[in-house]
């Protein structure tokens, strides 16, 4: 069939095995194709096919509530819900989106970028329905690296106890974004390999319905199971937390997927189906990849699956801080590295291969990391934690109680900090300034281009009076020329790039760039603006404000943030409390959530281009 055509999923409950066989086989061809020329989630989605096609036989969408954790691997389900026609559009700018959307679709019932949220979402729902005395079902669909999260270990808890009636889909690909690490992985691990329990229960419950009644048989029978199910299989930790469990059930077998479900829905308790799936199934390169980088790319030859990538100015922003911190690592056993299942996105995989004992990756477990970070630093070390902005927002309390409190030698690397394009309005890191610049500890700097980066690394390193936070990135660097030596870049200064009396134009990080390039032509046309490199965002050039304070010279902040909390807005609270009347043009992002596209079309959509800049610096100095 021509899986564009697809409107609804109600056409799955008529077909075959045969037939949904053949369907997963034309949706697998179906996302390569598609996913060659826009990138996405690629991987993880080939693994999905048959199981959220099982789903929606099984299930009567949306009424019965398909919760997808992250949401990376909704693809099938966005194509299965109508929306196969969109394809050539994901991920692209005012196209679909590459995470679950509330507007996209009905079907689309919970919104989600971030790890491990899916089954206390469930917990709630399936409370609503219970208390509001509706009849449907809800199963989320949580991956194997997801249930390393704290808050999916503190909802089983509660659900266990609760016994809300749900069926939990487990997917089981042995990888998220990397290698997936930690003890719950290495027990799965057992379970994948242990099918002992499995058959013995379903042998025991075979004999059992063959006995005559009587209830102290059949309890003492079920005592005999519970007791055997301890020798034999680490299904007894979602058993002791009062969650049925099913499986090792192959995702990519229809009947085993049916069965499962069909079982799952005659018991009135929670159930956690273990579906083991493969990653990139159906598609050579992904299928043999063993490090994540098939979970999330851009686009790719059909034939190869070789990567198209235009030629970078520069090294990788990720790969300059990790190279930067590993180069200190091997002098100073001090010096760790810690991440939150993102090796291979903070490029920390080289650091983890040459110095393995000074190299922790947590798994998705955010707050942990912070803290266990914090616990380094008391006992004298000097950990780099390497985190996405967007995530660092699951750790507030921990930079803020554990970390800033306790005025802790702790350095954040904030990457992906800025706009970072097709993973959309979860993942933008424009509010970490908003709440880091609050913290009475902490310094944040974010540089202009690859020698600053260096130099601000050699400060952080030869800092001792508390946390450190350096913003980068995603993307390449600027490609300037490496200088040898490096420097320690006084805390809070700021360094003037050009000198004029007309206008100041401050900025930070790579927009440095674009705000020279506006004074450049500001300069043709007989305007002279100061250009500044606000390389400390707390705390400010307080000297600095004040000379621009007192030539009461026009300024204009330009910064990829939330102009809330912002630069902009420190810089303005400055110049009223001192009492000074300079007009301010604070650009930014006011207050909306900024969805996914191409950055550069995003810049100018919200007028942080080059050319609407200029606009604006002549608006106001007219």
């Amino acid at each position: 069939m021509d899986i564009r055509t697809i409107q609804d999923p109600s056409f799955l409950k008529s077909l075959s095995v045969q037939e949904l066989e053949s369907l997963s086989q034309n949706i697998r061809q179906f996302l390569i194709e598609t996913c060659a020329v826009t990138g996405g989630h690629i991987g993880a989605n080939l693994g999905v096919v048959e199981l959220t096609i099982a789903l929606h036989k099984h299930y009567q969408s949306p009424k019965d509530k398909i919760i997808w954790d992250v949401g990376h691997q909704s693809y099938i389900h966005k194509i299965l819900t109508g929306r196969a026609n969109q394809f050539d559009t994901l991920r692209q700018y005012k196209g679909l989106c590459g995470f679950p959307k509330l507007r996209e679709s009905a079907h689309d019932v919970w919104e989600a970028g971030h790890s491990s949220t899916s089954l206390s979402a469930a917990m709630g729902m399936a409370k609503a329905r219970d208390i509001l005395g509706h009849n449907n079902h809800v199963v989320p669909v949580i991956g194997d690296g997801a249930l390393t999260g704290g808050m999916a270990l503190e909802a089983l808890n509660s659900i266990g106890h609760d016994r809300t009636n749900m069926t939990i889909i487990l997917n089981d690909n042995e990888m998220s974004i990397a290698p997936n690490v930690g003890a719950m992985h290495n027990m799965l691990g057992r379970i994948r390999m242990n099918q002992g329990y499995n058959r013995l229960k379903v042998d025991a419950e075979t004999v059992l319905s063959r006995l005559p009644g009587g209830s102290r048989l059949r309890e003492s029978a079920d005592r005999i199971k519970d007791s055997l199910k301890y020798l034999v299989v680490d299904g007894a930790f979602f058993e002791e937390l009062g969650i049925r469990y099913i499986g090792p059930v192959d995702g990519h077998n229809f009947e085993e997927l049916d069965h499962a479900l069909t079982t799952a829905d005659s018991i009135n308790k929670p159930v956690l189906i273990h579906v083991v799936t493969k990653k990139g199934k159906g598609y050579h390169p992904a299928e043999n990849d063993k490090i994540g980088t098939w979970h999330g790319l851009g686009p790719y030859k059909l034939d190869t699956g070789e990567q198209i990538k235009g030629q970078p100015k520069g090294p990788s922003w990720s790969q300059l801080m990790s190279d930067e911190i590993l180069s200190y690592a091997r002098d100073d056993k001090r010096v760790v590295a810690i991440t939150p299942a993102m090796p291979v996105g903070s490029k920390l995989t080289k650091f983890q291969s040459e110095l393995p004992e000074q190299f922790f990756d947590v798994g998705i477990a955010e707050q942990h990391a912070v803290t266990m970070a914090a616990g380094l630093a008391m006992e004298g070390m000097k950990p780099y934690v390497a985190i996405y902005s967007t995530f660092l927002q699951r750790a507030y309390d921990q930079v803020l109680h554990d970390v800033d409190r306790q005025n802790l030698n702790v350095i954040f690397g904030v990457d992906r900090a800025g706009l970072v394009g097709a993973d959309g309005e979860t993942h933008q890191g424009v509010f970490d300034i908003g709440f880091l610049t609050q913290f009475p500890n902490m310094i944040v700097m974010m540089p202009k281009d690859e020698n600053e980066a260096k130099d601000m690394v050699y400060t952080a390193m030869h800092y001792e009076q508390g946390p450190l936070a350096i913003r980068y990135p995603r993307g390449n660097g600027l490609g300037v020329d490496i200088l040898p030596q490096r420097q320690q870049l006084p805390i809070g200064s700021w360094e003037r790039l050009a000198e004029g009396t007309d206008v100041a134009l401050i900025s930070y990080g790579p927009t440095v760039e674009t705000i020279s390039e506006v004074a450049a032509s500001l300069e043709r046309q007989g305007i002279h603006a100061t250009v500044i490199n606000a390389r400390y965002i707390k705390p400010m050039d307080t000297a600095m404000l004040h000379e621009l304070g007192a030539s009461n010279i026009p300024i204009v902040t330009v910064e990829e943030n939330m102009l809330n909390g912002g630069l902009g807005s420190q810089i303005s609270n400055f110049m009223t409390d001192n009492s000074y009347h300079n007009k301010i043009k604070r650009l930014g992002i006011d207050d909306v959530y900024i969805e996914h596209g191409d950055v550069e079309r995003i810049l100018a959509d919200i007028g942080l281009d080059a050319a609407s800049i200029e606009q604006t610096v002549l608006k106001l100095l007219k």
